[in-house]
């Protein structure tokens, strides 16, 4: 295993994912239901504020500091989540929520193919995931489905905790690829 910090400002990085893992923990906790009268609606405040203007401010920062791929990212991610919470609640069909996952999706799909590292490939991947079963909820009209798609979210949550708290504290954010080669046992 390896600290590794990803390049560009690690503050901005940072804050970025902590920005990112308070609002997946409150959409993923609010689709999953599991507490009690919380749904995916209660998350707005959050998605619009924290993941929606402050990811976007992140975003710009990081571009400041010439660190494209953060800048993208959470660029991205701040607009998406902005534009979610503004759309909860209103008119709109269910199809038309779905195919704004889908289209999320996209976005998160393509994050996740040009993430720099294990932790943030992992934790968009998973998010990616959430995404897609929380679309074909919305379009089949299938709650528990829709809840499995919001225990992706929160485990996407938990990922980008674990990568930004690993930054801070210095603990392993890459593993050993040597593991993956043939022969190689626990031991190395």
């Amino acid at each position: 295993m390896a600290n590794d910090v990803s390049a560009g400002s690690a503050t901005t990085t940072i804050a970025g994912r902590l920005a990112l893992f308070v609002t997946l923990l409150a959409f993923g906790l609010g689709n999953t239901r599991v507490v009690h009268s919380v749904t995916a609606a209660d998350a707005v405040t959050v998605a619009h504020y924290i993941g929606g203007a402050a990811l976007f401010l992140i975003g710009l920062l990081a571009f400041h500091d010439r660190d494209t791929a953060s800048g993208t990212a959470f660029t991205a991610f701040g607009a998406l989540w902005f534009t979610w919470a503004l759309s909860v609640g209103g008119p709109s069909s269910a199809n038309a929520g779905g195919l704004f996952l889908v289209l999320f999706a996209a976005v998160v799909l393509t994050l996740t193919l040009a993430a720099g590292d294990q932790l943030t490939q992992a934790g968009y991947g998973l998010f990616l995931v959430s995404l897609v079963l929380l679309a074909i909820a919305d379009f089949a009209g299938n709650d528990g489905l829709g809840k499995v798609g919001g225990w992706f979210s929160v485990a996407a949550g938990a990922v980008v905790w674990y990568a930004a708290t690993a930054a801070l504290a210095h603990w392993p954010t890459a593993f050993s690829r040597r593991a993956a080669r043939r022969g190689v046992t626990a031991t190395g």
